[in-house]
């Protein structure tokens, strides 16, 4: 009986032994590059919405010179990107980098700065219908703005402010 413990014990052992083999592969070499990184630190927003956001992040990860429409002769290629929502105009070099857009987004969330900012100053009246503007430009960098139909009763009023709610 003795014996028989000691072979199973011995026998458990080493097929633990072998369990511990591993395979080391070669994985193949990944290049990053980040050539976009100043678009989407301009036009990134706390306050903007989720959709507008995926969007950017498209346009920034965009490579022009693996589209079918690339050729070397070319120096601005214009690539509009959709979504339901809304919609964005890019302006690419040859490179790839974003040289600038035109962002319009309808019927976000309006951020609480500019909604309070609105009430205030219009006591009374909601907000029916609004769209989002992005300008980006590389130099310049990017200019946000936010469209706003107000409605009290049977009166309509239009309204521009800024990001920060401030009237235009």
């Amino acid at each position: 009986m003795k014996k028989i413990l000691f072979g199973l014990l011995v026998v458990g052992l080493t097929t633990q032994a072998f369990s511990q083999v591993i395979k080391t592969e070669e994985l193949s070499e990944v290049v990053v590059m980040a050539t976009n990184y100043k678009y989407l630190s301009d036009v990134d927003s706390k306050e903007a919405p989720v959709d507008a956001k995926l969007l950017e992040r498209m346009v920034a990860s965009f490579d022009v010179k693996d589209s079918e429409f690339y050729q070397d002769e070319y120096d601005l290629y214009n690539v509009t990107f959709f979504i339901p929502d809304g919609k964005i105009l890019a302006a690419y070099d040859k490179d790839g980098k974003v040289l600038r857009t035109v962002e319009k987004f309808k019927d976000i969330n309006v951020p609480e700065v500019v909604r309070n900012s609105v009430y205030k100053r219009f006591p009374g009246w909601m907000i029916s219908k609004d769209v989002y503007l992005v300008n980006y430009h590389q130099e310049k960098g990017a200019n946000r703005r936010y469209k706003l139909k107000l409605v009290n009763g049977d009166k309509t009023l239009r309204v521009k402010t800024d990001e920060d709610g401030n009237f235009l």
